[in-house]
């Protein structure tokens, strides 16, 4: 890549954004905030769908993914008028406070934004699973797969397969992507009339646990960190309006630029019978010609809509 400038003035679909610091790099390996922003500007068709109107928490690291980061969910004061944001309140049961004051969440709706929160070194973005219209109804289940060392991806792969057997019983189609980190995270698309404390969260957990009283050497549902050695967890509690999952597409804060990257069932089949974890590593590069090769295999979690089983 040829040499950045450190700044730069840029007209974005009609708005002007400066941009600093381009050179500096991020990661150990030298990507810098200039590739950081290329980046995102060139994934931003498959990227966008999915932040569009949700609530964003910006997870940011100013002097580097070695340096101090912080999650941001209130969007900057200093932000442009054209940024939208999103005022949310959740409920003290959602793990929203007491306090009943609102949050004022950036919404990422256009490459402007998009292309503004990389220039703040908000290498993740972490949208909620419902939109900021109806804060109270998921669009999706997430089931986050989390491998307790020495289990690796790989596990996850395996316990992964578990979970898409039985909701393929079920009647359910799911997707998955890689968290871009350690583990695997699968999404079942609903986009129907449904809420978290009813509806995605007793599934999610009851499916769950009906995997680890099957696999018990294999799954666990609580994070007691004396539980997870060896073991995959099946984290339901993100099925809840306050918390917030990596979007697909983001960049990853790791020692290289890896991405939450969408993979096909196929490919998680593969990885679980070869027991090769580096074909679920997928950096920039890889993302973008995938996408370019395979479209947003993510797609089916904007419209796909269904309606989850009644709870015996």
């Amino acid at each position: 890549m040829p040499p950045q400038p450190s700044r730069a003035e840029v007209n974005v679909d009609g708005k002007t954004l400066s941009l600093s610091n381009l050179d500096k790099p991020l990661y150990p390996t030298g990507f810098t905030k200039g590739q950081v922003v290329d980046y995102y500007v060139r994934v931003a068709p498959a990227l966008l769908p999915h932040t569009r109107g949700r609530p964003m928490t910006l997870k940011r690291y100013p002097n580097g993914v070695d340096g101090e980061s912080f999650y941001e969910k209130n969007c900057p004061g200093h932000r442009p008028p054209w940024v939208e944001t999103a005022p949310v309140t959740f409920s003290p049961g959602d793990g929203g406070g007491r306090s009943g004051k609102a949050i004022q969440f950036c919404v990422i709706d256009d490459l402007p934004t998009l292309v503004w929160t990389a220039n703040l070194a908000a290498i993740e973005l972490h949208p909620t699973l419902s939109h900021a219209v109806d804060i109270n109804r998921p669009t999706s289940v997430v089931f986050d797969l989390d491998p307790g060392p020495p289990a690796d991806v790989v596990d996850c792969a395996r316990v992964a397969m578990l979970l898409e057997e039985a909701l393929d019983h079920l009647g359910l189609a799911s997707v998955i992507k890689t968290s871009g980190s350690k583990g695997l995270q699968l999404y079942v698309p609903l986009n129907t009339e449904v809420d978290y404390r009813a509806g995605t969260q007793p599934f999610s957990l009851a499916l769950a646990q009906l995997l680890e009283r099957q696999h018990p050497d294999a799954i666990v549902t609580q994070q007691r960190k004396d539980l997870r050695p060896g073991k995959v967890l099946i984290d339901w509690s993100q099925n809840t309006a306050s918390k917030s999952t990596v979007s697909v597409y983001s960049l990853r804060a790791r020692a290289a630029p890896t991405v939450s990257t969408p993979v096909t069932w196929d490919e998680v089949d593969d990885v679980a019978a070869s027991g090769d974890a580096d074909a679920l590593v997928f950096e920039t590069d890889d993302v973008l010609e995938r996408v370019g090769r395979m479209g947003d295999l993510f797609a089916p979690l904007l419209d796909v809509e269904q309606e989850l089983p009644k709870l015996a």
